[in-house]
């Protein structure tokens, strides 16, 4: 069963601020000592970098303090990898919900399926088979090209954790105006990015420690494997969701540049506004 505790979307919008803030505490926390939930192989190479379940319970935090996640939100994750933020969800989304996670790499897909929607069928995976030169290089769809299977105004809320810190500006683009289809009016993006401010490359406790790209604006940790960490001047990727028709509605600065944070990357909102067609 999904959400355990009582987080009715009306008790957390006129409740106290503390006592929203102790209820998700609450709920975090035996989301990382729930021996229930299932966990990949930590030897598994796709899992990647850090605690499964602290990393994505951490990020559960984040949705909710900072994208205003609601547990009655129809949610889609873009880049999904092996459920490291589908599994904390299970415990905060009801039944009502639900979950659409994408991915172009089909082992992290397989695991989901298999171990987190044979137990919450509220929540879908689906592999699109996007080229990427690291993660799916004989992928069928150019990144630049993607059209996501789903109607428009579908979704309410939409995470991309650690994408556009792996793609091309152009491909970056081409994701915000699928979002923005997608979003609901009023709806959000939540997505991570590194943007580099005047200053930041010369930080020495910067993580990763970047240097120019060869596209304008552009900035990479690795020459040899551009896309393995790429970060953009601070207006280029707000402004390519602006151009999507999205409103910015914060930047949040990570500490990977060195300074006091509650998340490494950096963190965007973006609203689809009341509005839009």
């Amino acid at each position: 069963m999904n959400a355990p505790f009582n987080l009715d979307p009306k008790f957390l919008d006129t409740a106290p601020v503390s006592v929203a803030n102790a209820c998700l505490e609450t709920l975090l926390k035996s989301i990382e000592r729930n021996r229930f939930l299932p966990e990949p192989d930590p030897a598994s190479v796709f899992v990647g970098d850090g605690n499964y379940r602290a990393i994505g319970t951490e990020y559960l935090g984040h949705y909710v303090r900072i994208g205003g996640l609601k547990p009655t939100d129809r949610v889609l994750d873009i880049g999904c990898g092996i459920g490291r933020m589908a599994v904390p969800l299970t415990q905060y989304l009801d039944e009502t919900a639900c979950y659409e996670g994408i991915d172009p790499v089909n082992e992290g897909i397989e695991w989901c399926v298999q171990n987190v929607s044979r137990v919450y069928p509220n929540f879908r995976f689906c592999r699109v088979d996007i080229a990427h030169e690291l993660y799916n290089p004989g992928g069928a769809v150019k990144g630049s090209e993607i059209v996501l299977p789903f109607g428009d105004a579908k979704f309410d809320f939409v995470t991309m954790i650690s994408v556009a810190t792996h793609l091309p500006l152009e491909e970056i683009a081409a994701y915000a105006r699928e979002v923005s289809r997608l979003l609901a009016p009023g709806g959000k993006l939540f997505l991570t990015a590194f943007l580099v401010s005047e200053g930041d490359p010369d930080r020495a406790e910067a993580r990763p420690q970047f240097q120019p790209g060869a596209a304008v604006g552009s900035w990479i940790a690795d020459p040899a494997a551009p896309l393995g960490a790429i970060g953009f001047d601070m207006p280029l990727i707000p402004g390519v969701l602006e151009e999507a028709g999205l409103r910015i509605d914060l930047v949040s600065p990570g500490h990977w540049r060195g300074m006091e944070s509650a998340h490494y990357q950096d963190v965007i909102i973006a609203v689809k506004p009341e509005d839009a067609p």
